[in-house]
């Protein structure tokens, strides 16, 4: 199958992809750091641009050498942007170059972090998709599902056990585990049309998503609303079983043991990808589905299971988005799910790479805050970073795919006792036959 691949395409658009193709982790990286570098320098531009086209009555930056004044400082907004999300320690103007009043357990910074908490999920969620070759962009109501079964799960548990600090623990794992097991079932449908139905997953979860968040507004409307909330939400879990803030202000939302459960989820989920035969039938199946279902490998079964175990990983993102940020389940979801999939991007869907993307998207986020509060640059010129950091990684990432889909790759997945080095025999093997 794979050698009439590079026939798909003209000779001049394989040399222009190729390159892009067999990059290792380094090389990965590497292209990760310089295209954020590539952003911040065409986000410059932009919110010069932007301050050029502004009306205001005095200039905030004049460009050296020309004069020309313009309303936003580009310099400013950077500083607002990465220092404010951490809560400013840095002294900018000042003799010292760090801030000696500055606490890391600030409200600045536990937002960053809360954001970050739940992103690792989310991205953790489509990276496992993405592994297997599934197009997974239905993170979104995947969570949406977990975070009610959790919300639900532990309101009608709590009555049944005494309060304290033990029942508070059991709860928040009963809670965690009805939100797996509520994704995961929502991630095993489009899993089993992909598989049995040959429906695109694409399609599937995308409109799963629009009936995940119907049935669940309904279903609290009408049924679990809390009397008298003024919004569509259910009522508050018990303070004593949900994340506490344990050193950050209770307004930031944000509670370490998450963050270290979400750790945990990373370290796990590495070790099940690159080390198990579960994760070697998933990543020889992203690779080349029809070689990995010639060495052995029941594509449709791995299909339904990765499909189970990304749903599941976004329902606990829902569910400590209930037990860490709110308290309860409400309406207003936010689209964790989607920005799970530019996270996952962002880490080449390595999950050992999710942290440091899940803690930048973090720190745009709270950094957008503070530039809404601090300067008058509208915030969406944040959101316009943001995108063009996605579009320079994905580039990359999209020409690897490409080459990948006609054959120009000559890598595959490592076997899980390979240590880490050795090619897939196996499924190279089954690719030559075929």
């Amino acid at each position: 199958m794979s050698s009439a691949g590079p026939d798909r395409l003209p000779s001049f658009a394989r040399r222009v992809i190729a390159p892009f193709v067999d990059r290792s982790v380094a090389e990965r990286l590497l292209i990760s750091v310089a295209a954020i570098l590539l952003s911040i320098v065409v986000g410059f531009v932009i919110v010069l641009v932007s301050g050029r086209i502004a009306q205001c009555s005095t200039a905030e930056w004049t460009m050296p050498l020309i004069g020309m004044g313009f309303c936003y400082d580009p310099v400013e907004v950077y500083l607002v942007l990465f220092n404010g999300a951490l809560g400013y320690p840095f002294a900018v103007g000042e003799p010292g170059l760090l801030d000696p009043n500055w606490s890391p357990f600030n409200l600045s910074l536990g937002l960053t972090l809360s954001e970050t908490t739940l992103l690792i999920f989310t991205g953790l969620s489509v990276a496992v998709a993405f592994r297997a070759g599934l197009f997974n962009i239905g993170t979104q109501g995947q969570l949406v599902v977990g975070g009610l079964a959790t919300a639900l799960t532990v309101l009608a548990a709590a009555p049944l056990l005494p309060t304290g600090p033990v029942a508070g623990v059991a709860l928040i794992v009963v809670g965690i585990v009805a939100g797996a097991v509520g994704g995961g079932f929502w991630g095993a449908i489009p899993g089993a049309l992909k598989a049995y139905a040959d429906a695109n997953e694409v399609i599937t979860t995308i409109m799963l998503n629009f009936i995940a968040a119907n049935i669940a507004y309904v279903l609290v409307l009408e049924v679990f609303r809390a009397e008298g909330s003024s919004v569509v939400a259910t009522a508050y879990v018990p303070e004593y079983a949900q994340f506490l803030p344990w050193f950050f202000p209770q307004s930031s939302d944000f509670a370490i043991l998450a963050l270290l459960v979400g750790i945990g989820f990373i370290g796990a989920l590495y070790y099940v990808v690159e080390h198990t035969s579960f994760g070697y039938d998933l990543r020889t199946s992203g690779v080349q589905a029809a070689a990995a279902e010639y060495g052995g490998v029941n594509a449709k079964a791995t299909t339904v299971r990765a499909m189970t175990l990304s749903g599941a990983i976004g329902g606990v993102g829902g569910a400590v988005w209930v037990l860490m940020s709110e308290g309860r389940w409400m309406a207003s979801v936010p689209a964790l799910g989607f920005d799970g999939i530019t996270v996952s991007i962002l880490a080449g869907n390595n999950p050992l790479g999710v942290l440091p993307a899940a803690f930048l998207f973090g720190l745009l986020k709270g950094g957008a805050l503070e530039i809404g509060f601090r300067t008058g640059v509208p915030t969406e010129l944040v959101e316009v970073l943001r995108g063009l950091i996605i579009l320079f990684v994905a580039m990359p990432e999209f020409f690897r795919m490409i080459g990948e889909y006609v054959g120009l790759s000559s890598r595959g997945p490592r076997r899980p006792d390979a240590g880490g080095t050795d090619e897939a025999a196996a499924v190279e093997g089954g690719e030559a036959d075929a």
